[in-house]
């Protein structure tokens, strides 16, 4: 799953997803953790994570209501652009699109 295509002295991008899952896919975790796992596999993605909320503490700032977080690293915006595209990642979003009630992406461009 994870690789070190990224030359840490380099600006890279990082592009962050988060899922909300309903109630019915809360039932199907196994599922949609094999399903991010076939995701990260994508030749363009230099360094993939995905996970679940960490059990810290709760703080004001600290937000544990999502189901799972997904987090690639880009070497290029190119790479990213690619990966939009990519058939499995229309795959993905086709199957499991009604699975989620809310997702957020953010986007990082490194600066250092």
């Amino acid at each position: 799953m994870l690789s070190a295509k990224i030359n840490r002295q380099s600006r890279f991008m990082i592009h962050s997803v988060y899922f909300w899952l309903t109630e019915e896919a809360q039932s199907k975790c196994e599922e949609f953790e094999a399903a991010l796992a076939n995701l990260v596999e994508i030749k363009k993605i230099a360094t993939a994570y995905y996970g679940s909320p960490a059990k810290t503490a709760a703080r004001p700032v600290t937000d544990h209501s999502f189901d799972y977080n997904l987090t690639l690293v880009f070497a290029t915006q190119e790479d990213h652009d690619a990966y939009q595209v990519h058939p499995d990642h229309d795959v993905f979003i086709a199957q499991y699109k009604t699975w989620w009630s809310k997702v957020l992406v953010y986007d990082t461009d490194t600066i250092n």
